[in-house]
């Protein structure tokens, strides 16, 4: 994974903060799962080859899953599952956990950033995310506090390449639009 200048990593909100949910079938979410495959193609079409997932629910498995359905028609193509730890998908419902060990089963490689849970575990998983890509991908309503607004903010410091789709208007945009921390 050192070859950092074609490689992609994926940031993006859990279901519990889209309008949907956890529902898969409400057009809103197929959309945006379409827009995200597009992405993913088009990234590919641009020279990248290696895609790093951190693999929560939501953004992070969509993602995994286009990857791999790309791999399919090219073995250049590379799924990394960046772990926060290993118990992540512990406390999930069981046809989300069967999906994740699933993707985890054919994934090119898996990283765990810490063996176990701690509070700060899923913040080093997502700077590693950034750290070791080119591009960052995110999935991202323009809140300011969250996982996700954290990770494209580092992103940003870091200077590296940012895609962002937007959950409800599926709209994508380049570069800096992100606003910084709320003053509160």
């Amino acid at each position: 994974m050192d070859h950092i200048k074609n490689c992609c990593a994926f940031t993006g909100h859990r279901p519990r903060k889209f309008p949907w949910k956890y529902d898969e079938a409400d057009s809103r979410c197929m959309a945006l799962k379409a827009v995200l495959a597009e992405q993913i193609a088009a990234l590919v079409d641009a020279g990248f080859t290696q895609f790093l997932s951190g693999m929560a629910e939501g953004t992070d498995v969509w993602s995994a899953l286009s990857v791999l359905d790309l791999r399919e028609k090219n073995p250049a193509i590379k799924l990394h599952c960046i772990l926060p730890c290993k118990e992540q998908g512990d406390k999930w419902v069981a046809s989300s956990r069967d999906l994740y060990h699933s993707i985890l089963g054919q994934a090119d490689s898996i990283v765990y950033v810490s063996r176990v849970y701690h509070k700060n575990c899923m913040l080093d998983r997502n700077r590693f995310l950034v750290d070791h890509a080119a591009a960052l991908l995110a999935v991202y309503n323009g809140e300011r506090r969250g996982g996700t607004a954290a990770t494209v903010r580092y992103a940003q410091k870091m200077g590296r390449e940012i895609i962002v789709i937007d959950p409800i208007t599926c709209s994508v945009s380049h570069g800096d639009i992100v606003p910084g921390p709320a003053h509160s």
